[in-house]
Protein backbone atom coordinates (compact mmCIF):
# COMPACT_ATOMS: atom_id res chain seq x y z
CA UNK A 1 0.00 0.00 0.00
CA UNK A 2 0.92 3.54 -0.76
CA UNK A 3 1.73 6.34 2.16
CA UNK A 4 -1.38 8.16 1.03
CA UNK A 5 -3.48 5.03 2.23
CA UNK A 6 -4.67 4.25 5.79
CA UNK A 7 -2.05 3.69 8.36
CA UNK A 8 -4.98 1.46 9.97
CA UNK A 9 -5.85 -0.24 6.72
CA UNK A 10 -2.47 -1.23 6.50
CA UNK A 11 -1.40 -2.57 10.03
CA UNK A 12 -4.70 -5.03 9.69
CA UNK A 13 -3.23 -6.23 5.84
CA UNK A 14 0.14 -6.83 7.74
CA UNK A 15 -1.61 -8.61 10.41
CA UNK A 16 -3.33 -11.10 8.49
CA UNK A 17 -0.26 -11.65 6.76
CA UNK A 18 1.44 -13.21 10.28
CA UNK A 19 -0.64 -16.26 9.05
CA UNK A 20 0.71 -19.29 7.29
CA UNK A 21 0.18 -19.57 3.72
CA UNK A 22 -1.24 -15.50 3.80
CA UNK A 23 0.68 -13.20 1.06
CA UNK A 24 -0.23 -9.38 0.43
CA UNK A 25 -2.61 -9.74 -2.08
CA UNK A 26 -4.94 -11.96 -0.19
CA UNK A 27 -4.11 -9.95 3.20
CA UNK A 28 -5.30 -7.49 1.08
CA UNK A 29 -8.28 -9.25 -0.10
CA UNK A 30 -9.42 -10.38 3.71
CA UNK A 31 -8.77 -7.08 5.06
CA UNK A 32 -11.10 -5.36 2.67
CA UNK A 33 -13.37 -8.24 2.80
CA UNK A 34 -13.99 -7.74 6.61
CA UNK A 35 -14.06 -3.58 5.98
CA UNK A 36 -16.77 -3.73 3.54
CA UNK A 37 -18.71 -6.30 4.11
CA UNK A 38 -18.46 -7.98 6.65
CA UNK A 39 -17.81 -5.44 10.33
CA UNK A 40 -19.78 -7.63 12.80
CA UNK A 41 -18.49 -11.35 11.89
CA UNK A 42 -14.72 -9.49 11.95
CA UNK A 43 -15.74 -7.85 15.58
CA UNK A 44 -15.92 -11.44 16.32
CA UNK A 45 -13.04 -12.59 14.81
CA UNK A 46 -11.05 -10.29 16.92
CA UNK A 47 -12.83 -10.77 20.03
CA UNK A 48 -12.15 -14.68 19.60
CA UNK A 49 -8.92 -14.23 18.91
CA UNK A 50 -8.30 -12.44 22.04
CA UNK A 51 -10.09 -14.51 24.36
CA UNK A 52 -7.77 -17.85 22.57
CA UNK A 53 -4.68 -16.25 22.94
CA UNK A 54 -5.06 -14.62 26.58
CA UNK A 55 -6.66 -18.06 27.70
CA UNK A 56 -5.29 -20.61 25.91
CA UNK A 57 -2.01 -22.70 27.06
CA UNK A 58 -0.64 -25.89 27.50
CA UNK A 59 -1.65 -29.30 29.00
CA UNK A 60 0.45 -30.18 31.74
CA UNK A 61 0.58 -33.81 30.81
CA UNK A 62 0.65 -33.45 27.16
CA UNK A 63 1.29 -30.94 26.15
CA UNK A 64 -2.23 -29.93 23.42
CA UNK A 65 -3.29 -26.77 23.65
CA UNK A 66 -6.46 -26.57 26.21
CA UNK A 67 -7.83 -23.74 28.36
CA UNK A 68 -7.80 -26.27 31.44
CA UNK A 69 -4.18 -27.54 33.02
CA UNK A 70 -5.24 -30.89 32.14
CA UNK A 71 -7.16 -31.56 28.53
CA UNK A 72 -10.33 -33.18 27.84
CA UNK A 73 -8.36 -36.16 26.85
CA UNK A 74 -6.05 -36.35 29.37
CA UNK A 75 -9.05 -36.32 32.03
CA UNK A 76 -11.29 -39.23 30.26
CA UNK A 77 -10.91 -41.65 32.65
CA UNK A 78 -12.06 -44.60 29.78
CA UNK A 79 -9.09 -44.17 27.67
CA UNK A 80 -6.22 -46.80 27.82
CA UNK A 81 -3.73 -46.16 29.70
CA UNK A 82 -0.78 -48.41 28.47
CA UNK A 83 -0.65 -46.81 24.90
CA UNK A 84 0.92 -43.23 24.20
CA UNK A 85 0.76 -41.93 20.71
CA UNK A 86 3.80 -39.01 20.37
CA UNK A 87 2.98 -36.47 17.54
CA UNK A 88 4.82 -32.98 16.53
CA UNK A 89 1.76 -30.83 16.83
CA UNK A 90 -1.99 -30.01 18.47
CA UNK A 91 -3.32 -30.13 15.26
CA UNK A 92 -2.09 -33.96 14.74
CA UNK A 93 -4.01 -34.95 18.09
CA UNK A 94 -6.84 -33.82 16.64
CA UNK A 95 -6.28 -35.23 12.80
CA UNK A 96 -5.71 -38.88 14.85
CA UNK A 97 -9.05 -38.60 16.98
CA UNK A 98 -11.09 -37.80 14.00
CA UNK A 99 -9.25 -40.55 11.60
CA UNK A 100 -9.18 -43.18 13.41
CA UNK A 101 -10.40 -45.51 16.28
CA UNK A 102 -7.79 -44.86 19.12
CA UNK A 103 -8.35 -44.48 22.47
CA UNK A 104 -5.36 -43.72 24.38
CA UNK A 105 -3.70 -40.48 25.25
CA UNK A 106 -1.70 -38.37 23.25
CA UNK A 107 2.01 -36.47 24.13
CA UNK A 108 2.86 -33.54 22.08
CA UNK A 109 6.38 -32.83 20.93
CA UNK A 110 5.73 -29.00 19.63
CA UNK A 111 8.17 -29.41 17.22
CA UNK A 112 10.88 -32.16 16.41
CA UNK A 113 14.64 -32.64 17.05
CA UNK A 114 16.24 -30.09 14.32
CA UNK A 115 19.40 -29.04 15.30
CA UNK A 116 20.27 -26.66 12.88
CA UNK A 117 17.21 -24.94 14.05
CA UNK A 118 18.59 -24.97 17.70
CA UNK A 119 15.95 -27.54 18.63
CA UNK A 120 17.03 -30.28 20.96
CA UNK A 121 15.46 -32.99 23.45
CA UNK A 122 14.99 -30.19 25.73
CA UNK A 123 12.78 -28.32 23.10
CA UNK A 124 10.91 -31.08 22.62
CA UNK A 125 10.03 -31.84 26.65
CA UNK A 126 11.37 -35.11 26.23
CA UNK A 127 12.10 -35.35 29.80
CA UNK A 128 8.48 -34.94 30.45
CA UNK A 129 7.77 -38.07 28.06
CA UNK A 130 10.54 -40.03 29.57
CA UNK A 131 8.94 -39.25 33.21
CA UNK A 132 6.08 -40.74 32.25
CA UNK A 133 7.92 -43.41 30.09
CA UNK A 134 9.03 -44.67 34.19
CA UNK A 135 5.93 -43.53 35.97
CA UNK A 136 2.91 -44.47 34.09
CA UNK A 137 2.09 -48.27 32.80
CA UNK A 138 2.21 -47.50 29.37
CA UNK A 139 3.10 -50.89 27.11
CA UNK A 140 2.85 -49.39 23.19
CA UNK A 141 4.82 -46.01 22.39
CA UNK A 142 3.18 -44.53 18.56
CA UNK A 143 5.03 -42.62 16.84
CA UNK A 144 3.38 -40.28 14.59
CA UNK A 145 5.90 -37.65 14.41
CA UNK A 146 5.49 -36.44 9.76
CA UNK A 147 7.11 -38.80 7.75
CA UNK A 148 10.35 -35.67 7.13
CA UNK A 149 13.55 -36.76 7.71
CA UNK A 150 13.47 -34.52 11.02
CA UNK A 151 10.56 -36.85 11.90
CA UNK A 152 11.99 -39.94 11.32
CA UNK A 153 15.23 -39.05 13.43
CA UNK A 154 12.87 -37.39 16.01
CA UNK A 155 10.96 -41.32 15.82
CA UNK A 156 14.26 -42.75 16.41
CA UNK A 157 15.84 -40.84 19.31
CA UNK A 158 12.39 -41.64 20.75
CA UNK A 159 11.96 -45.73 20.38
CA UNK A 160 15.92 -45.43 21.90
CA UNK A 161 14.68 -43.65 24.70
CA UNK A 162 11.51 -46.04 25.29
CA UNK A 163 13.80 -48.94 24.74
CA UNK A 164 15.63 -48.19 28.10
CA UNK A 165 12.43 -48.83 29.97
CA UNK A 166 11.03 -51.72 27.66
CA UNK A 167 8.20 -49.98 26.16
CA UNK A 168 7.11 -51.36 22.68
CA UNK A 169 7.72 -48.79 19.80
CA UNK A 170 5.47 -48.88 16.72
CA UNK A 171 5.39 -46.24 14.07
CA UNK A 172 2.44 -45.47 11.87
CA UNK A 173 2.98 -47.08 8.21
CA UNK A 174 2.31 -47.03 4.66
CA UNK A 175 -0.38 -44.43 3.43
CA UNK A 176 1.59 -41.16 4.74
CA UNK A 177 3.21 -39.66 2.00
CA UNK A 178 7.34 -39.15 2.48
CA UNK A 179 7.67 -35.60 3.23
CA UNK A 180 4.23 -35.12 4.47
CA UNK A 181 2.61 -33.80 6.86
CA UNK A 182 -0.47 -35.84 9.17
CA UNK A 183 -3.04 -32.82 9.34
CA UNK A 184 -2.93 -32.71 5.26
CA UNK A 185 -3.48 -36.13 5.22
CA UNK A 186 -6.91 -37.15 4.34
CA UNK A 187 -8.82 -38.95 7.01
CA UNK A 188 -9.05 -42.38 5.33
CA UNK A 189 -5.62 -42.24 4.38
CA UNK A 190 -4.52 -41.43 8.08
CA UNK A 191 -7.17 -44.20 9.01
CA UNK A 192 -5.02 -46.90 7.26
CA UNK A 193 -1.60 -45.95 7.91
CA UNK A 194 -2.41 -45.50 11.74
CA UNK A 195 -3.80 -49.69 11.91
CA UNK A 196 -1.16 -50.65 9.82
CA UNK A 197 1.16 -49.27 12.54
CA UNK A 198 4.34 -51.55 12.75
CA UNK A 199 7.24 -52.27 15.03
CA UNK A 200 9.94 -49.79 15.48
Amino acid sequence: MSDTESALLNELVVAFKCLPSVGARTAQRMAFHLLEHDRENGLRLAAAMQNAIENIGHCSLCRTLTEHSICRICSDKSRATETLCVVENPSDVLAVEQATAYRGFYFVLMGKLSPLDGIGPDELGLDLLEKRLEDEPIKELILATNPTVEGEVTAHYISELAAKYNVNTTRIAHGVPVGGELDYVDSSTLSHAFDGRRNY
